[in-house]
């Protein structure tokens, strides 16, 4: 019954969401890809917030029921009719009553299943199309055939582009870039490489020191230079760690380059725009400790990048690396989690698996030569949370990393400094996600 309802819902609701596309006429923007798919929602709100009225998906609406809400400008009704009985009525009356309505539409698109595009996106007309990055094994991976068919849902969604709408490519991730054969229309490239559009270079992370030789000091951001057009010029973004939030700003910098913005107004928009919990966010810990929060999702590709970016930061303490149970790979799932702690063993002082799967990390770490004598085990959030209010030292950076379902973010309350504000600085802190187990 539950799933009837479900189905019906979804569909009033999608042509609500046609009818509103139809009489308002909002640019899209339309974004996929199994990695930084948020983080470059919101890197692009940040620059398109500065010359229009703009919306995004709020937190990760990205599902069949998320892309309406976002249109409709609804909440998520969670389990309540009466919540989703509202929804339907003010999307009749979005599209009855003329209203003010967002010139551009952000709106992240993901999927967990084959032909999940079909359901969730195909009846889109996008005005632009960005895919991030795919991976080696992507999230998800468990419900697919292949790396090959879950490449090629994602790829779908450069069907819903206008004649005239723009595809944005990261010419970093060979698949992506492949993906330019799929369309006649535009294609602009972001990323590392020297033929990229607009090229990234000379990342690193600054510091906070009076001596800035010394590149030691509490760590601040990111800080790299991007040439596009000639032109090269310094990007910083404040508070977040990891090259997937430079792949976020190039692919947003690429939209604004594409759609002839003042390219240093769109860096600016950047540097301290409001990046979504969870996702490398630095946040400040008990005991005068640091915490790298990585706790929305984690995938191989993601945990790699997580883990190399806090080898790079340099700071007095240790480096403690809290990994959770990566979901969803299914035959990956053993040779996944012991790559990860090869890498483990070169990035990391002091490693803390959480979960059944992450056993295998901490074997990977012991092949790769780590002491075991600095490995701790434990089987879900809330205890190694308590472990961590007691571990923790000044100068301590930890990162805490996991998937969605190991609820990783509960081992960062434990050690958050600011827990006044955690329900802002924490990733799943509706009531409905807290009162789940």
């Amino acid at each position: 019954m539950k799933n009837v309802f479900k189905k019906i819902l979804v569909y009033i609701l999608q042509i609500e969401s046609r009818l509103v596309l139809w009489k308002y006429n909002p640019k899209v923007v339309a974004i996929t890809g199994s990695i930084g798919k948020t983080s470059t929602k919101d890197a692009v709100y940040a620059v398109l917030s500065l010359i229009s009225y703009v919306r995004k998906s709020e937190k990760s609406y990205n599902s069949e029921i998320g892309l309406p809400l976002t249109i409709l400008g609804c909440p998520n009704g969670w389990s309540n009719p009466f919540i989703w009985i509202l929804n339907i009525l003010k999307g009749l009356w979005l599209f009855i009553w003329p209203h003010k309505y967002p010139k551009w539409l952000v709106l992240e698109v993901g999927i967990g299943k084959p032909k999940d595009m079909y359901r969730t996106a195909l009846w889109l007309q996008s005005d632009v199309v960005i895919i991030t990055a795919i991976g080696d094994t992507p999230s998800h991976i468990e419900f697919f055939d292949s790396r090959k068919h879950l490449i090629e849902e994602k790829s779908k969604l450069i069907k819903t582009l206008k004649k005239d709408g723009l595809l944005i490519l990261n010419n970093d991730d060979e698949v992506v870039l492949e993906m330019k054969e799929k369309t006649k229309n535009r294609v602009i490239t972001f990323g590392f490489k020297e033929d990229s559009d607009i090229k990234g270079s000379s990342d690193n992370i600054f510091y906070n020191s009076e001596d800035l030789s010394l590149q030691r000091g509490i760590p601040e951001g990111l800080i790299y230079r991007i040439d596009e057009a000639g032109n090269s010029m310094p990007v910083v973004i404040e508070g977040v760690f990891g090259r997937n939030h430079i792949y976020a700003s190039l692919g947003a910098l690429a939209l604004s380059s594409s759609l002839k913005f003042n390219m240093l107004d769109a860096i600016h928009s950047l540097k301290n725009y409001n990046v979504s919990p969870g996702r490398m966010r630095l946040l400040k810990g008990i005991n005068d400790s640091f915490i790298i929060d990585d706790t929305y999702n984690s995938s191989p590709f993601a945990c790699e990048f997580a883990l190399k970016t806090l080898g790079e930061v340099k700071l007095i303490g240790r480096k403690i690396a809290v990994l959770g149970d990566m979901l969803e790979l299914g035959k990956h799932t053993d040779e996944a989690h012991k790559n990860i702690g090869k890498i483990v063993k070169e990035n990391t002082d002091i490693l803390i698996v959480v979960g059944l799967r992450a056993k295998k990390i901490k074997e990977g770490a012991v092949e790769a030569g780590m002491n075991d004598m600095n490995i701790f085990e434990f089987l879900n959030s809330n205890e190694v949370g308590k472990f961590l209010e007691t571990f923790i030292e000044k100068d301590d950076l930890v990162l805490i990393k996991g998937s969605q379902g190991m609820r990783m973010e509960r081992a960062v309350e434990s050690i958050l400094l600011d827990k006044k504000n955690k329900s802002e600085l924490l990733v799943r802190q509706d009531e409905e996600w807290k009162n789940k187990k």
